[in-house]
């Protein structure tokens, strides 16, 4: 399957109103996307971390009244799940589509995480690309930007993640709607590749 880039009908699929009609549009528009995301680069992450990485699409099988806003496909070295591990993110919202290395809330090693991230924080600070911004909160598309964050404010983010029960750390890039939908398909896989590549020392530190 070839990722073909992605199209202002896949943006639009998240003004859908109502749960089953959302779905059935990202299940019909988005999903074969992702799940060629996934083949591609579930090898590519595999050669890159040295672990075997698998392909998680989502499901959003939970959701019962409220549609998705967003969507992604996870990858990390389990073949049943990615949530409670450090992990890599390609999806997309409304406005935008994310490419994430992602801490979130269910990995229980969090603490362990945060303190190996405070640990290193010039480093982080000077070799995170200025353009990259952080999340703390994977449900939101509200981002920081690194080339604005003091390393004190780095440090408060990785120390949030050791002692807040419900913190999470993202970082990674984001490529407008309006920039994403001119990109062909191998544009798009170039320059996934090359955030996955700025972002992979921040998942092998913690490893």
């Amino acid at each position: 399957m070839t990722f073909t880039g992605f199209t202002e009908s896949d943006f639009e699929v998240f003004s859908i109103d109502g749960l089953e009609n959302r779905m059935d549009a990202l299940i019909t528009h988005i999903r074969p996307k992702l799940d060629a995301l996934g083949e591609h680069f579930a090898p590519t992450l595999s050669v890159m971390t040295g672990e075997e990485m698998f392909a998680h699409v989502a499901k959003h099988a939970r959701r019962k009244v409220n549609p998705p806003n967003d969507t992604w496909v996870a990858f990390a070295n389990n073949s049943r799940g990615y949530k409670m591990l450090p992990h890599f993110q390609i999806g997309l919202w409304g406005s935008h589509v994310f490419i994430w290395f992602a801490v979130i809330y269910e990995a229980p090693q969090k603490a362990d995480y945060g303190k190996k991230l405070q640990s290193m924080i010039n480093q982080i600070h000077d070799d995170i690309p200025k353009n990259f911004v952080w999340s703390i909160d994977h449900m939101k598309p509200d981002v920081l930007k690194h080339a604005e964050l003091t390393k004190e404010e780095l440090t408060d983010m990785f120390v949030r993640l050791q002692t807040i029960k419900k913190a999470e750390i993202l970082c990674g890039y984001q490529i407008p709607k309006e920039e994403a939908v001119l990109m062909s398909g191998q544009q798009m896989v170039d320059k996934i590749q090359l955030v996955f590549s700025q972002i992979l020392p921040l998942y092998k530190l913690i490893r």
